[in-house]
């Protein structure tokens, strides 16, 4: 009689995947309290190496690099969202697996709902299974939507052995999971949502994609700390990350791409969230200016770029006497490391110092910028807020600030000029290299500057 394994089980930290052979009550790797929890390890031929060949797939054969090149690129299925097919690179891949997440409550399963709408009426039949909802509850926020095609089947199950089967069965165009904490495996023993579950679950949905050629999209919950839960190993798992995001207040949202292995990164969608669903915002530049107040010291519009897509923002900043024996700093939309470092700039290359005053910078809108082109239009909203001097609300503004004090040019300076011509700006004070090589001025006044200086004396 053959002797049983015996059953091992160690202890997997949920917040960064690292496995102690014994409880312990802060993880050695991430320093987190009480994050260790048990799981049981699987026997030997169980798992993914024991997972069957999944049914109707085709058989895997190398393949010579000449022949990868000669063929066709694959047909991606268009989501019928234009703003959500630009962020995945034109549509989806066939046999790709795509990580939706976002705080709770910003949108996630409505954006979900509405893309598999679009999916459906152009491709077939979809299989939506829901963890964390009824099929009643899931029906009445697609009858919100609008999600209503018949092809738009939903299935509410955890179990994912359960899911995979009906996949099987079904062949559906398109594979969606809300979310992945809320599925488990017989095979692990370790409650759902644990890093062993997720992992495998993860784990499993991609080697069925693959084999299937059938897209899998996955939701997944974000933590306190902004990153998506399970941890770390299942952003690496993944073919596409895309993260969506807003603010708790305002209805507008931005889709961003964190990674994707089929197209640009640096591509965002933007939404307006309603009581019918998620709108597109085609034009965002013209949606964050539509409140900007005129004549306001410290208001300025910069132009920054989200991959080829140029979006006009307002950059406001106030400067106040400091509230206490030293000056506070808060930003929001801005990096508060790069205001700290303008700060300095401003203080030692243009004679302006801010350094004891109490600073505020804030971008309209809820976008976030992170793109140095924004240095030069922030500093600029600083000075006009200490002057108490208002900048022409024509005017655009923008440019990468050096330590040194100078004005570095930006790349895609035409795309930003031709936006700020469309809304009606008729003056720019963009970096003096920038202004001699472009091809045209598009209507605009444009003002070069080398420094800092020059700029906030251009601006006077």
């Amino acid at each position: 009689m053959a002797k049983a394994k015996k059953v091992k089980s160690s202890y997997v930290c949920q917040s960064c995947g690292h496995s102690a052979p014994k409880w312990l009550g802060r993880c050695p790797q991430c320093d987190e309290w009480n994050s260790l929890v048990e799981e049981v390890s699987r026997p030997a031929g169980r798992g993914i190496a024991a997972r069957p060949t999944t049914a109707g797939a085709a058989a895997n054969k190398p393949v010579s690099i000449a022949e990868a090149l000669e063929a066709d690129d694959l047909e991606r299925l268009c989501c019928g969202i234009d703003e959500l097919d630009r962020v995945l690179g034109s549509g989806l891949v066939p046999g790709s697996l795509v990580l939706l997440g976002g705080d709770p409550g910003v949108g996630k399963s409505t954006l979900l709902c509405q893309m598999l709408q679009g999916i459906a009426e152009a491709h077939g039949s979809i299989l939506y299974a829901s963890g964390e909802e009824s099929v009643a509850q899931t029906g009445l926020r697609a009858k919100r939507v609008g999600a209503t095609n018949p092809g738009l089947t939903l299935y509410a199950e955890t179990n994912l052995d359960i899911i995979l089967e009906q996949a099987l069965e079904m062949r559906p165009a398109v594979l969606a999971i809300d979310s992945i904490q809320t599925v488990h495996c017989d095979a692990l023993d370790s409650i759902p949502g644990s890093v062993g579950q997720v992992r495998e679950a993860t784990g499993r949905l991609m080697a069925f994609s693959k084999t299937s050629g059938i897209p899998t999209i996955l939701v997944g919950h974000v933590t306190k700390e902004g990153s998506i839960a399970g941890p770390k190993t299942l952003e690496h798992m993944v073919d596409t990350v895309l993260h969506f995001e807003g603010e708790g207040t305002s209805p507008y949202r931005i889709l961003r791409a964190i990674k994707n292995r089929f197209g640009s990164t640096q591509e965002i969608g933007v939404f307006e969230m309603r009581g019918s669903g998620l709108c597109e915002v085609p034009n965002p530049s013209e949606l964050f200016l539509a409140e900007r107040p005129e004549d306001a010291p410290g208001s300025l519009v910069v132009a920054t770029l989200e991959g080829t897509r140029p979006i006009l923002v307002e950059v406001q900043a106030l400067v106040a006497p400091p509230a206490a024996n030293f000056g506070r700093r808060t930003c929001a939309g801005v990096d508060s490391n790069r205001v700290a470092l303008l700060l300095a700039v401003l203080a030692k290359r243009a004679g302006l110092d801010l350094v004891p005053e109490d600073v505020f910078v804030n971008v309209a809108g809820g976008v976030r910028v992170f793109e140095p082109a924004v240095d030069l239009g922030i500093a600029c909203a600083l000075a006009s807020s200490a002057y108490d001097n208002a900048v022409d609300g024509k005017t655009l503004v923008f440019g990468e600030v050096g330590l040194a004090g100078e004005v570095r040019a930006v790349n895609m300076a035409d795309i930003r000029l031709s936006e700020a011509a469309k809304l009606g700006f008729e003056r720019c004070v963009l970096p003096e290299q920038n202004r001699q090589r472009l091809e045209s001025d598009h209507g605009l006044t444009l003002v070069g500057v080398s420094t800092v200086k020059e700029a906030l004396r251009a601006l006077s």
